[in-house]
């Protein structure tokens, strides 16, 4: 009994031991000018602050809901699971569950996603119907999430100025099936020219200096300067100055940042309150342990700014965020605009209809548009988008190859068996599904032809069948190299 208290207490000293080294090294990282700056502002907060960086950072993910509703996600997940309780489609996850490394992430039945940031698209309540507008969108988790509230119906305008960072967004809006999103690589300025008083509600999450995302990015701890601060709030403002004119009247226009810097948060908020008359403050229902916005920080001491919402790790299991919820008054709507038009070769139109009166059991329609020798369905109500940088100008179908259609990654991650004359299913645990996602061939028997490819039943991909073999048609540079 001696030789075991010995032992565990020797345990808990070398415990002990690499948590203070942890801290030592961890609190090294962080840069110095920001420890004296939180330790102003938190005052007596600030000790239970600094333990937070003592922790694992949090990691969640948000099912799609497009896909696959909450009940039966929860039913199949081979994860370790816990609600967030700001989202019920969102759950915490294991540090021993790699959900990025399942088929079911490739079929795009879930996002991963920091949980504070889920409560961002909570907050911004889009409704079906609406035209939407998230204006700094990439990597896509607020895209993303956005468009499962849409169900389908109305307009996302997904924009992001960097290029390879809007590939990315385009990527994840395709896995996620999402039919009714435009991808732009655009300014802000040249969007609110063509855009003006177009959209029920904007996002604006903003590019901010990233102290929220200290735990989980050592990068952004490395980027980090007072100096940024102050060039990511006068950014920001001129954002939101351009995002403004973008939104109707009576719209909602929701500003987000993951830093704690209150130049970023209230006082960039608080300012552009004060020089936008038209423009409040929405109070809106908070969840348990988040706080409210601070006026003592904001411009010239606005009080309406405690309606917004600050996201602190000491308090809950999420990274550093701020959300203000804004509305535009009422007032004159815009003129009626011209929509963009299908445009489209009939003959080309007949190559498309061919292939799924011959493989799918529900032809998809709309406002058809080619862009260079690839089909797309527009969303009905966007307007024209030429001039513009576009990624992806709606539902991708396919493509127009020499006297024939090839349909693409996007159709089938958007499409469901029901949906599809022939299916081929794989389970998830299966030697076939790995060499699916890894580019190879699968032996298969059955009709000729186009088989949309399932994992569990739920749609991963294409597969061409033909001398009882299922040549792989998942794209090549998503092709996985793990072997099993």
């Amino acid at each position: 009994m001696i030789e075991l208290k010995l032992e565990l207490y020797i345990v808990a000293m070398i415990k002990r031991e690499y948590t203070l080294i942890f801290e030592v090294i961890y609190m090294d990282s962080l840069p110095k000018d920001f420890l004296a700056k939180m330790e102003v502002l938190l005052k007596e907060e600030y000790e239970d602050f600094l333990k937070s960086y003592q922790e694992d950072r949090t990691q969640g993910l948000r099912v799609n809901t497009l896909k696959i509703c909450v009940e039966d996600f929860a039913g199949v997940s081979p994860f370790n699971l816990q609600d967030i309780p700001w989202i019920r489609e969102g759950f915490y996850y294991s540090s021993k569950d790699e959900p990025g490394k399942h088929p079911y992430h490739e079929a795009g039945l879930y996002y991963i996603q920091e949980p504070s940031a889920m409560a961002v698209g909570e907050l911004m309540d889009p409704k079906p119907g609406e035209k939407i507008l998230d204006l700094c969108a990439a990597p896509g988790g607020k895209a993303t999430h956005i468009a499962t509230k849409l169900k389908g119906k109305g307009v996302l305008l997904a924009n992001e100025i960097h290029p390879q960072r809007a590939r990315v967004l385009s990527q994840n809006i395709e896995r996620m099936g999402i039919k009714n999103a435009v991808v732009t690589n655009e300014t802000p300025n040249r969007l609110a020219r063509r855009f003006p008083n177009y959209f029920d509600r904007i996002l604006v999450d903003a590019p901010c200096s990233g102290e929220g995302m200290f735990r989980k990015n050592p990068k952004a701890c490395a980027e980090w300067s007072l100096d940024k601060v102050s060039l990511c709030r006068d950014r920001q403002l001129d954002i939101l100055e351009y995002a403004k004119d973008m939104l109707k009247p009576g719209g909602r226009l929701v500003y987000s940042t993951c830093t704690f810097s209150p130049e970023e948060n209230e006082g960039v908020i608080s300012e552009f309150v004060k020089f936008n008359p038209d423009f409040g403050i929405e109070d809106v229902k908070i969840y348990n342990g988040f706080d409210r916005g601070r006026a003592d920080w904001a411009f010239e001491g606005l009080k309406d700014i405690e309606n917004t919402i600050r996201i602190w790790p000491h308090k809950v299991r999420g990274e550093g965020h701020y959300i203000a919820i804004l509305h535009k008054l009422e007032g004159k709507e815009a003129v009626k605009v011209r929509y963009a038009e299908g445009m489209v070769n009939k003959g080309k139109v007949e190559e498309y209809l061919k292939f799924a009166e011959e493989f799918l059991l529900d032809t998809p329609r709309g406002k058809y548009i080619l862009f260079g020798d690839q089909l797309y369905i527009i969303p009905l109500e966007m307007l024209p988008l030429n001039g513009l940088k576009v990624l992806r100008p709606g539902w991708h179908l396919g493509t127009f190859k020499k006297n024939r259609f090839e349909p693409s990654h996007a159709l089938a991650l958007s499409l469901k068996g029901k949906d599809a004359k022939y299916t081929w299913s794989l389970d998830r645990n299966s030697h076939e599904v790995m060499a699916y996602l890894r580019g190879e061939a699968i032996e298969a028997m059955g009709p000729k032809g186009w088989y949309l490819v399932e994992v569990d039943g739920y749609s991963i991909g294409w597969g061409k069948l033909s001398n009882n073999l299922l040549k792989n048609h998942y794209p090549k540079g998503l092709r996985w190299n793990i072997y099993v």
